[in-house]
């Protein structure tokens, strides 16, 4: 019984460094079952997990065969009866896979996608960046904050020409990268 946790404990502490050094170069993520997939019309991908796909993963299995085998190694050191020690180490592996479960679903909530989504201009502040020709006859350019980033988009405007530096409105999304804009109220030029 002794060979059988020193051989556990022995391949999952190497699986366990062998993904601990794919991490650091980059090429640890991605490669754990994660479940069930679905893809919409709209572009939006959702990953739905089951209790069962979220246990069973390459990470979590690596490390309840690491905690298996040094479990059973430290039952087996004690005067404790060798099944008692086989259940205490099952035990074990199965509480280390819930936890490492639990970790990897929790760091997996912080995934955000990042893409800017010109949807979310409208209403959005912003400033003249390349004067906009008055009435539609011409395109600008306007820079604004969406999403935490600064973008710049092409803009028209169906009033009077806004010059560089004008503070605007968005008003309505034109296309992929342009917008339409209204000066805003307060009309000041930015330095």
């Amino acid at each position: 019984m002794r060979a059988f946790y020193f051989f556990c404990a022995l391949a999952g502490g190497a699986l366990f460094f062998l993904q601990f050094l794919l991490g650091l170069f980059g090429h640890g993520d991605g490669h754990d079952v994660d479940g069930h997939v679905d893809a919409h019309a709209g572009g939006d991908v959702g990953h739905e997990t089951s209790m069962l796909t979220g246990i069973l993963t390459l990470r979590a299995m690596v490390a309840g065969l690491t905690v298996f085998g040094l479990t059973g190694l430290i039952t087996l050191t004690s005067t404790m009866h060798v099944g008692l020690g086989l259940l205490i180490s099952i035990g074990a592996a199965f509480v280390s896979m819930m936890i490492v479960a639990a970790l990897m679903r929790s760091m997996s909530s912080l995934y955000s996608e990042g893409t800017v989504r010109v949807e979310n201009a409208v209403g959005r502040p912003g400033t003249v960046y390349l004067g906009i020709p008055a009435r539609g006859n011409g395109v600008g350019k306007v820079t604004l904050t969406l999403q935490n980033r600064t973008v710049e988009y092409q803009a028209v405007t169906a009033g009077e020409a806004l010059p560089i530096g004008t503070r605007i409105n968005v008003t309505k999304v034109i296309g992929a990268d342009t917008v339409e804009v209204v000066g805003a109220m307060k009309q000041e030029k930015v330095a």
